[in-house]
């Protein structure tokens, strides 16, 4: 059983509401149609009904069984204004919630607040900002975290790795990075990997200088101070994290170097690059970018996704909840 076949029955055994912000999207209706269809998540679609329906109709779409919510008519958004003025706290005006609201981003992310959805998919026609900020406004970040990070999954055959933060902070702090590891490695339970983290750089054990050495060696430390169970090592090069004769040289006795499967890279530009290096040269598929450290499950889609990937990412999503 492959990992999507085991968060499939995961959730239909405890089934749970998710909202797409783009409901008359072709690929949005193709993975609900599925999603329905098997029984396996309840399915909110945000749009004007007669128009999700015409897009479904078009597409050869079965949503039977979904619920399409429209901002402009929905009962009580007046309640959800109100709801948005006392979580914003003075940063935003009646005028300015109503006006957010109005938007499916928004709007989308407030149903998940108020507890009328368990989790969210969106962006596969607007920016990750425009689905992370919403998120991090109303949501906000779980106590004991204070930034927002993302990992992506990378799965080849029955080999399964977690690489963050790749799209999210572009030049993360000390602390920034702790908190991306914490939660890295929470991701990468959730698709059964027993994670064990390198923070990676181009120094291993001291054997450079400058840079982000410093960087990875201190948040190394303080990653396992936040989580003392958790099996975590750095600064590490990558050869030293994934090759068991490197590790033997170069940091002999370590727990994780030489058998790492979760890498947390120093900054964006590393880990974007990191990342489609073994999506494009090592053949590796890659599901993400997975939001992490908020209170409840919101994710973003790639512009460029296809209905496969919008499926997954909602197997995922639900899955974090």
């Amino acid at each position: 059983m492959d990992v999507f076949e085991n968060f499939e029955n995961q959730l239909k055994a405890n089934p749970k509401t998710i909202v797409f912000t783009e409901g008359t999207d072709a690929r949005i209706l193709s993975a609900a149609s599925k999603l329905l269809a098997g029984k396996i998540l309840n399915v909110l679609l945000l749009g004007n009904p007669e128009a999700v329906k015409k897009a479904a109709a078009e597409g050869g779409f079965d949503i039977t069984g979904a619920e399409i919510c429209d901002p402009t008519s929905y009962p009580e958004f007046d309640a959800m204004v109100a709801k948005m003025v006392e979580l914003r706290k003075g940063k935003m005006t009646e005028e300015q919630c109503r006006a957010a609201l109005s938007k499916s981003n928004y709007f989308g992310t407030m149903l998940v607040k108020m507890g009328k959805a368990d989790c969210l998919l969106g962006g596969a026609t607007y920016s990750t900002a425009d689905t992370v900020r919403p998120a991090l406004q109303l949501i906000k970040c779980k106590l004991g975290i204070k930034s927002v990070s993302s990992c992506f999954i990378m799965v080849r055959g029955d080999e399964k790795l977690a690489m963050g933060d790749c799209a999210i902070n572009i030049d993360p702090s000390e602390d920034e990075i702790v908190e991306s590891t914490v939660e890295t490695a929470h991701t990468a339970e959730i698709f059964g990997i027993d994670p064990k983290v390198a923070l990676l750089s181009y120094s291993t054990k001291g054997s450079g200088k400058g840079g982000t050495v410093a960087l990875s060696h201190d948040a190394t430390i303080k990653a396992q101070e936040m989580d003392p169970e958790l099996a975590v090592d750095g600064e590490l090069q990558f050869d030293a994290a994934v090759a068991p004769e490197v590790a033997q040289v170069k940091c002999k006795g370590s727990k994780v170097a030489g058998q790492a499967n979760t890498f947390i890279f120093p900054n964006i530009e590393a880990g974007n690059i990191g990342y489609k290096i073994a999506q494009r040269l090592g053949g590796f598929a890659a599901y993400g970018p997975i939001l992490q450290g908020l209170n409840a499950p919101i994710n973003d889609l790639s512009r460029g996704c296809n209905a496969d990937e919008v499926y997954k990412m909602s197997l995922i999503t639900a899955c974090q909840s």
